[in-house]
C-alpha cells in the first residue's frame, strides 16, 4: 500500500459494517494517488466506510441542538447571524471526498456489480449532504465533480432550489437502481434501495410543504408527485418486510428489526455511546455532563390519558396534576423519568428517581435556585438510555442509531396526504402508531381519536402524535419549520414540575428516600418556569425558515448570494 494512504489502522469507525485492516481518511489531496485504492475492494470499502462517519451521527440531544417546545432550554434573540456558526450546513468537505470517490471508481478496475453499490450508497450519502443543506439555506452550490485548487474555477454560484430537488432526485434515482433491495445479515447498516426510496419520498414532501412554498402553501403543483413518491415508499417497504415493531421500546434498544429503515450501527468496544448517554443522565450516574434532554412540561402535558384522549377530555380516565403520571399514554413511562418513578440505573433494583430539593442529589433536583446551566425540569428520559450501565460505563451505549425508522415513512405519507384533504390515510396511520403504543382502541375503535376530522385538523393530529412518538430523535423543530408553523415556539416560556415533600423532611424520611421508598403520591406539585438567568422567551423568527449562508463564505466567494430573508438577493424558496 502506497505511502499516500495516510492512516491506517483496525476499522473502527462503522464497525460492523466493513471487515477489513484500513480506513481511510485522506487530507492530503494533492499528494492523493488513487490507484490502489479503486482497484481494491477493500480498501474502496474502507473509504466508504469513512463517508458513512462523516455523514450519519448518532442520537441527537436536546432536539438536535434547537430548542423547541420538548426541552428546556431557550433559543435567544439573534441566535441566528451570517457571521456565527449557528444554523449553518456547508458540508463541501464531505461532498469533495465523496466525489472523489464516485470519479475514482469509474476510472477503476473494480468488478462492475460491486462498483454499481459502491455508487449507490456514495450518490445516497451525496444527496444526503445536499438535502440537509438544502432544508437548511435553500439552493446551494450542487458540485458533481471534483475541483482542484489552481485548475477549477472554486467561485461557484448557487444552483436554484428547484434545480437542487431535482438533483437530489436525480441522485437518488440512480442510488435506487443500484443497490439492493433490502440489506440483512452481514450487509445491514449499508444504505439501500428502500432507503434511498423512502428518503426520496422525505425530499418530495419538504419540496411540496409551505417552508418551500410560502404563498401556495400546501396547494402547490408539487403536491401530486410527492403523495405518489411517499405511497410508493410506504407500501412497498411494506411489501420488502418493513414495518412497526410491536414493543415501543424495543425500536431503541434493540438492533437489526423492521422498523430500522437507516440505522447507524454502534458496537461496544469499537463504537460506542451513540446516545451520548452521559449528558441525559442523572449526574449521580453519570460523566463530566448532565441536563440535556430534560422534557418541558409542555410535552409532558402532550401525552393523552391511556385511551388516547387529551388530558382533561376523558371520561374514563379524569386527570389530576397531583397524580398527572397515572393512567397516561404508555409511551409517557416508556420515554420519560419523573419523580418517585423507578428508574433502575447500574442495575440496582428498584432505584427509584428524586428530583425534589432535599431528598434528591443536589445536581438532579429542580428548584429555583438551581444552577441555570443544568436547566432542570424535573424530568429526566429514559428513551435509548441504557440502564445496566454503571457509571464507570455510561459512555458504552451501543444502541443503534435509527436515522430514519419505518414509523417516519408512516408520518411523512399521512402528512403529504392530507394536503390532497384525504384524511384516511391519516387515521390509518395513527391507529396503527397507537396501537402499538397500547392506548386503548375503546368501543368505536378509534384509539381516543376525533371522529370526521378534516385536512387541517389531521394534519395538526398527526403532528401532535409526532411530538409524542418520536420525542427526543430531533424531528420536531423541522416538522413544525416545515409546515411554517415556527409561531408556535416563537415566545413561549418554559416550564418544569416541582415537588414537595408533604411533610418534615427528617432524618427518617432522607433513610426511606435512600431505600427507595417514597413513592410519587408523597409529593405535592406545582408547574414553576424554568430558572434562567438570562432570556425567558424563546426567539424563534421567520427569517428562521431559511438560515443564512455564513459571511466568511460570501466573502470568500463573490458569486455567492445571501438569502432574501437576510439581506441578499437570492430566494432561497420555489415561488
Amino acid at each position: 500500500m502506497k505511502k499516500c494512504l495516510k492512516y491506517m489502522c483496525v476499522l473502527t469507525a462503522f464497525s460492523g459494517l466493513i471487515s477489513c485492516t484500513g480506513i481511510l481518511d485522506i487530507n492530503d489531496y494533492q499528494n492523493y494517488a488513487p490507484d490502489n485504492t479503486w482497484n481494491d475492494e477493500k480498501l474502496s470499502e474502507a473509504y466508504l466506510a469513512n463517508l458513512y462517519s462523516l455523514t450519519f451521527t448518532g442520537w441527537p440531544v436536546n432536539s438536535s441542538g434547537f430548542y423547541t417546545d420538548e426541552v428546556s432550554g431557550i433559543l435567544p434573540v439573534d441566535y441566528v447571524q451570517p457571521n456565527n456558526d449557528n444554523c449553518k450546513y456547508w458540508p463541501y468537505t464531505s461532498i469533495y471526498k465523496i466525489n472523489t470517490m464516485l470519479e475514482g471508481l469509474e476510472n477503476g478496475s473494480l468488478n462492475e456489480d460491486v462498483k454499481k453499490r459502491l455508487r449507490g450508497e456514495a450518490l445516497f450519502m451525496r444527496a444526503f449532504h445536499y438535502f440537509k443543506a438544502l432544508i437548511y439555506h435553500g439552493g446551494i452550490p450542487y458540485i458533481t465533480k471534483v475541483q482542484n485548487k489552481g485548475e477549477d474555477d472554486l467561485d461557484v454560484k448557487r444552483n436554484s432550489t428547484a434545480e437542487c430537488f431535482d438533483l437530489i432526485v436525480q441522485d437518488l434515482d440512480e442510488a435506487i437502481g443500484s443497490l439492493p433491495e433490502h440489506n440483512t445479515g452481514n450487509e445491514y447498516g449499508h444504505v439501500d434501495a428502500s432507503a434511498a426510496l423512502a428518503f426520496k419520498a422525505k425530499v418530495l414532501l419538504y419540496k411540496a410543504s409551505p417552508q418551500f412554498n410560502p404563498k401556495s402553501l400546501y396547494n402547490n403543483k408539487y403536491v401530486d408527485e410527492a403523495f405518489e413518491a411517499n405511497k410508493l415508499a410506504y407500501e412497498t417497504l411494506l411489501e420488502r418486510g418493513y414495518g412497526l415493531l410491536d414493543d415501543y421500546t424495543a425500536v431503541f434498544e434493540t438492533k437489526g428489526h423492521k422498523e430500522a429503515v437507516l440505522p447507524v450501527i454502534y458496537n461496544n468496544p469499537n463504537k460506542k455511546d451513540g446516545r451520548n448517554e452521559q449528558s441525559c443522565r442523572p449526574l449521580e450516574f453519570s460523566k463530566d455532563n448532565t441536563g440535556y434532554d430534560q422534557a418541558s412540561w409542555d410535552l409532558i402535558e402532550a401525552y393523552p390519558m391511556k385511551d388516547g384522549k387529551p388530558i382533561g377530555e376523558s371520561d374514563k380516565y379524569p386527570y389530576d396534576l397531583q397524580t398527572y403520571w397515572k393512567n397516561r399514554d404508555p409511551r409517557f413511562e416508556a420515554s420519560q423519568v419523573w419523580n418517585g418513578s423507578v428508574f433502575e440505573l447500574a442495575g440496582i433494583q428498584g432505584r427509584r428517581q428524586y428530583t425534589v430539593y432535599g431528598i434528591g442529589l443536589l445536581d438532579d433536583c429542580f428548584y429555583i435556585q438551581n444552577d441555570p446551566g443544568y436547566k432542570r425540569t424535573g424530568f429526566f428520559t429514559r428513551k435509548g438510555i441504557m440502564e445496566s450501565n454503571t457509571q464507570a460505563e455510561v459512555r458504552n451505549n451501543d444502541y443503534d442509531w435509527l436515522e430514519m425508522r419505518f414509523a417516519e415513512v408512516m408520518f411523512n405519507y399521512a402528512e403529504i396526504a392530507c394536503a390532497k384533504n384525504n384524511t384516511e390515510v391519516g387515521y390509518d396511520v395513527l391507529k396503527q402508531i397507537r396501537k402499538r403504543a397500547d392506548i386503548e382502541p375503546g368501543d368505536d375503535n378509534m384509539y381516543g381519536l376525533k371522529v370526521g376530522m378534516n385536512a387541517e385538523e389531521m394534519r395538526q393530529a398527526l403532528l401532535d402524535e409526532k411530538r409524542i412518538e418520536f420525542a427526543f430523535e430531533g424531528q420536531r423543530f423541522w416538522d413544525l419549520r416545515r409546515n411554517r408553523m415556527l409561531n408556535v415556539i416563537d415566545g413561549i416560556h418554559k416550564y418544569g414540575l416541582q415537588g414537595e415533600y408533604k411533610g418534615e423532611i427528617t432524618e427518617d424520611v432522607k433513610a426511606k428516600a435512600s431505600h427507595y421508598e417514597l413513592l410519587p403520591e408523597d409529593f405535592s406539585y406545582k408547574v414553576i418556569e424554568v430558572y434562567s438567568n438570562g432570556e425567558k422567551a424563546m426567539s424563534v423568527p421567520d427569517t428562521y425558515y431559511f438560515f443564512p449562508i455564513k459571511q466568511s463564505s460570501i466573502e470568500s466567494n463573490p458569486n455567492l448570494e445571501q438569502n432574501s430573508n437576510w439581506g441578499g438577493t437570492f430566494n432561497p424558496a420555489l415561488e
